[in-house]
């Protein structure tokens, strides 16, 4: 995958976030309430700011946790649909750059990561 930066996968960001990637950000210093919600099913997401991204440095067109960033951001575009399965993001600009093994790869991560991710909202939606 070719990313240009544009910012378009940081644009309104949903991006759920696993318990791991939660650590990950704060052990390097961000506050979860800062960057993180939960929505009503339990699911951590990640917040906004303005339209973006809470992480998204609109000057620099850069990530600000790059190196940190959230697993589902690490797979991006690759995505889950619940009408197609895996598929390669329509909105990002450069989908095109997806090889086929990629696109393979990074299915099983956005499946595994799914499961944590489901497994981790239910237990918090039972205690």
């Amino acid at each position: 995958m070719h990313c240009s930066h544009c910012g378009v996968c940081c644009e309104k960001t949903e991006m759920m976030l696993s318990n791991a990637d939660v650590e990950r950000l704060e052990k390097v210093g961000y506050n979860k309430q800062k960057f993180m919600r939960y929505d009503r099913h339990g699911f951590a997401r990640m917040k906004n700011c303005r339209g973006l991204c809470i992480f998204y440095d609109t000057e620099n067109r850069r990530c600000k946790a790059y190196r940190h960033r959230p697993s589902g951001c690490q797979i991006y575009p690759v995505i889950y649909s619940e009408k197609e399965g895996i598929i390669v993001d329509e909105l990002c600009p450069m989908k095109n750059t997806i090889s086929k093994i990629e696109l393979r790869t990074k299915g099983k991560k956005v499946m595994k990561l799914l499961q944590i991710i489901d497994s981790e909202a239910a237990s918090r939606n039972h205690t």
